[in-house]
């Protein structure tokens, strides 16, 4: 979805006069619920359960031009949407549900302390490595293993709220693995990535991809994948999910800091040999 209609939006509200600005009034416990449901049902299916977007629209959680839409001026998209763009309207939901998206909407957006940490990131060390048995398919930190994926990579991108989400209401099936053989006896294993008719691409748990001609291949065995537990909620406590989530965000950012020091460990190298 492109953004230039929005933006000339914004410029038309500025000049007629509207005021900008959010309302940065934390939503009562009720609204918030209410708002976080009307959100789900009938935008994060588009801009993802976080509102950082997805394959079918934009990020409208961390996008300037977005932030500085007036109450008013959200109120309206959401009635009259972008149907030029892809985006539908909602004329006949409820105006208290409406405004209710508003503000779950500047939740997301930081406004009221959506990214802040709620838990014990030490307590969720254990429970990510025992109780959850996250470990069995995810790399963080500084573990070796890689099955699914990094969710370090996933969390610097993502804020409390929408990592707690997406535990307890996992999106997308289950990835199948394979084994490949070629024609000269080398095998290849690993989550399946991307296929089409001519090739295949796996993911090894060491985190390296192979890109396999098909051609090239005697065979392929093929595993189903395990789906991600959707039990969650009934599994872990609300404070035990407070914790996993408070380790895997340290962890996240504690590895970006690490990958930004060998960085610069490297140009410092570099430089030396200069």
């Amino acid at each position: 979805m492109s953004w230039r209609i929005v933006f000339a939006f914004v410029l038309l509200l500025m000049c007629l006069g509207v005021p900008g600005g959010a309302l940065c009034q934390s939503p009562s416990s009720e609204q918030s619920s209410r708002g976080k449901n009307v959100f789900e049902a009938k935008c994060a299916t588009c801009h993802g359960l976080d509102g950082l977007g997805g394959e079918h629209a934009p990020d409208i959680a961390r996008r300037p031009v977005v932030k500085a839409l007036s109450d008013q001026a959200l109120l309206d998209l959401i009635h009259d949407g972008l149907t030029e763009e892809g985006m539908p309207g909602f004329p006949n939901m409820a105006k208290e549900d409406a405004q209710a998206v508003v503000d779950y909407l500047h939740f997301l957006q930081g406004k009221s302390g959506a990214s802040v940490s709620q838990g014990d990131p030490d307590r969720g060390k254990d429970i990510f490595f025992g109780k959850a048995a996250c470990s069995a398919c995810h790399q963080i930190g500084s573990t070796d293993r890689f099955a699914v994926g990094d969710l370090a990579g996933f969390a610097r991108d993502h804020q409390f709220a929408g990592i707690r989400d997406a535990i307890l209401r996992p999106a997308g099936g289950p990835q199948d693995a394979a084994t490949a053989v070629a024609r000269d006896g080398r095998k290849f294993s690993g989550t399946i990535r991307n296929e089409d008719n001519a090739s295949l691409q796996l993911q090894g748990e060491d985190g390296r991809f192979y890109l396999l001609m098909k051609s090239s291949l005697v065979s392929v065995e093929r595993k189903a994948g395990n789906p991600m537990p959707a039990d969650y909620g009934k599994r872990l406590s609300s404070t035990e999910l407070d914790d996993l989530v408070s380790y895997i965000l340290r962890e996240a950012h504690s590895g970006k800091d690490k990958d930004k020091d060998k960085d610069k460990d490297k140009d410092e190298e570099r430089h030396a040999q200069d």
